[in-house]
C-alpha cells in the first residue's frame, strides 16, 4: 500500500465544528470525515463527466 500524502489545512474554526460534529456523528475522525467528503466529490465528477459524454449528440 502506497504511503498516504500529509499536507497542512487551514480551516475555518466553524467550519471544523460543523465537520467534528458531522464526524461524530458518522463515527470517524474529523480527518476520516474530510477525507471521505473528498472522495465522494471525487466520484460524483467523475460520474458526472461521464454522462456530459455520454450525452453529446454527433453533428452529421
Amino acid at each position: 500500500m502506497a504511503a498516504r500524502k500529509k499536507f497542512l489545512l487551514r480551516i475555518d474554526p466553524t467550519l471544523w465544528e460543523e465537520l467534528a460534529g458531522w464526524a461524530a456523528q458518522e463515527l470517524r475522525s474529523v480527518n476520516g470525515q474530510i477525507e471521505f467528503l473528498l472522495q465522494q466529490a471525487v466520484r460524483e465528477r467523475r460520474r458526472g463527466k461521464r454522462e456530459e459524454t455520454d450525452g453529446e449528440v454527433s453533428e452529421g
